[in-house]
């Protein structure tokens, strides 16, 4: 079946000077009315908007209707394991906040609101700020997410021909450099700023405050020595570059979060060889033999990471769940959509855990596969601006694999990248 947007097949490319269709608009309110009847008249509501439409190109939904698009669009999130949730998303209307400062510190509350230390809360957050209008630029976000630690590039010293931090996130780094950033470029785990382009093309950088940004070391309950390799993972996961849609109206700027998976961290930002690429340090402080792949040194290593960073979580009070609970859970939301009468859209290479796939319930069927709305899209100008940002000096467009929106991470490379940790715990 080749449905937009499942398994690297193109959706439709976002026109955003088109008006808003109203055949759309009409297919969102019916479904709002139908799920609320309550809500009084859909067809005194339909000739409103209709007339919006006609007289500006777009129209306003009320309060009511934005926020059941929104919880709407993540039970419709194909690639999402987690979506029997989406009823308790919590949804900031800021759909009057413009200027780049107060979109920043709204960003910081959304934080602070979505992780909660001194309650050791963690809840899903969505953050709407003001709508797409046909004719009319809007402020944007370049940010993958609204925490992400950056890749610095050493070119001499100790570290020379090394990459500090995150590989993902080096050409991204190197672009906000050339605005002036510096971070700490000795730390792997150096968080980066928020980078807010205005509607005019200004860009401006703001550093989170510590105070928003939980982050939870990580060890292991028996191997003490995992304590020694200074690791650790932000806790809230907030993809802060995806469009929002909802009856035709797109939100560029809509960041949204929920909790970790511990597989995100533990096989896929810590695990691939390009990212973190921990499993060769692991598998050597484990005295695993590592010179034959039958060894099945890699899954040894791989099963250890994964068991540090559920137990880190657990101790510092982090919600967290692991891929056989998540997996359960995903089975039982789709269960109770059928008896609402609804299919759930998922893509089956997504939802199956990035380790021990077979040995969860999701690996064992196939699954209903559909575009539906409304719904977040990744475009291909955010996505771009994501990885690289927009250099202010020469455009850098290397030719790379591009990311996914509900995963943190690309498939790995095939050949291990051997950054600062490689580095420091390897024999060379």
């Amino acid at each position: 079946m080749s449905v937009p947007g499942y398994r690297d097949i193109p959706g439709q490319q976002w026109d955003p000077h088109l008006s808003v269709d109203p055949r759309e608009a009409e297919d969102f309110l019916e479904q709002y009315y139908r799920e609320n009847p309550q809500r009084g008249d859909l067809r005194e509501r339909l000739a409103r908007i209709t007339d919006e439409i006609a007289e500006t190109g777009t129209y306003a939904h009320t309060h009511a209707e934005l926020v059941f698009g929104c919880r709407v669009a993540w039970r419709n999130a194909s690639r999402c394991i987690g979506r029997l949730y989406w009823r308790s998303l919590v949804v900031r209307d800021l759909r009057k906040i413009v200027a780049p400062d107060e979109i920043f510190e709204e960003l910081v509350r959304h934080l602070r609101l979505a992780g909660q230390r001194e309650r050791n809360v963690i809840r899903p957050v969505i953050s709407v700020f003001a709508q797409h209008v046909p004719g009319r630029d809007n402020s944007r976000l370049w940010n993958e997410q609204l925490i992400r630690y950056a890749g610095h590039r050493h070119t001499d010293g100790p570290h020379a021909g090394t990459i500090v931090g995150d590989p993902r996130y080096t050409q991204f780094t190197e672009t906000l450099q050339q605005y002036g950033w510096r971070g700490k470029p000795d730390n792997p785990f150096d968080v980066l700023p928020i980078a807010i382009e205005g509607p005019g093309g200004d860009v401006n950088l703001y550093d989170l405050p510590e105070s928003a940004v939980w982050e939870v070391p990580i060890e292991h309950p028996t191997l003490r020595w995992f304590a020694e390799l200074g690791l650790r993972w932000h806790a809230v996961p907030a993809i802060a570059n995806m469009r929002l849609t909802i009856g035709g109206v797109d939100y560029p700027l809509a960041p949204f979060n929920g909790w970790y998976m511990g597989t995100e961290i533990g096989a896929r930002n810590l695990a691939d060889a390009d990212r973190y690429n921990l499993l060769p340090v692991i598998a050597e402080r484990m005295g695993l033999d590592t010179s034959t792949e039958r060894s099945l040194w890699r899954d040894g290593a791989l099963l250890e990471l994964n068991r540090a960073v559920l137990w880190s979580f657990d101790q510092a009070g982090a919600r967290i769940s692991d891929h056989h609970s998540e997996s359960e859970r995903f089975l039982a939301h789709i269960a109770s959509e059928e008896r609402a009468g609804r299919e759930t859209p998922a893509d089956w290479s997504w939802i199956v855990p990035p380790m021990s796939g077979a040995a969860t319930g999701v690996f064992h069927r196939y699954y209903h596969e559909a575009d539906q709305r409304p719904a977040f899209y990744l475009d291909t100008d955010a996505r771009e601006l994501g990885r690289r940002g927009r250099s202010p000096i020469v455009p850098q467009v290397p030719d790379e694999p591009t990311a996914c929106p509900f995963h943190e991470s690309e498939p790995a490379a095939a050949g291990e990248h051997r950054g600062w940790f490689g580095r420091l715990f390897h024999r060379t």
